[in-house]
């Protein structure tokens, strides 16, 4: 899974194909780290996306930039656009679905 922050975030982004999942979190955000795993078994699962997270400490002004206002936030770049968010924790197959959608 892609460790995305300022400095790198727009050149993933553009090096790909494929829709970029975004898993915006804060290690002190206790749906972030239930969320986690989910993600994590997903990016295995599901080759046909990239799977990246970004921690809004560490990176507040992509947060700002993206309009993250809750964690966690889901949001799936397509071609370095946003085509879908999801804010709070979802269950796998819910993800799934939503990611399969832009696949």
């Amino acid at each position: 899974m892609l460790e995305l922050r300022e400095d790198n975030f727009k050149l993933e982004l553009a090096n790909t194909d494929k829709p970029v999942v975004v898993d915006f979190w804060a290690s002190w955000c206790g749906p972030c780290e239930m969320l986690r795993p989910v993600i994590e078994e997903l990016s295995q699962e599901m080759p046909e996306a990239i799977f990246a997270k970004v921690n809004v400490e560490d990176n507040s002004a992509l947060a700002r930039e993206h309009r993250v206002m809750s964690i966690p936030t889901i949001k799936i770049f397509k071609n370095g656009a946003v085509v879908e968010t999801s804010v709070g924790f979802k269950q796998k197959e819910e993800l799934r679905a939503i990611v399969e959608k832009h696949v």
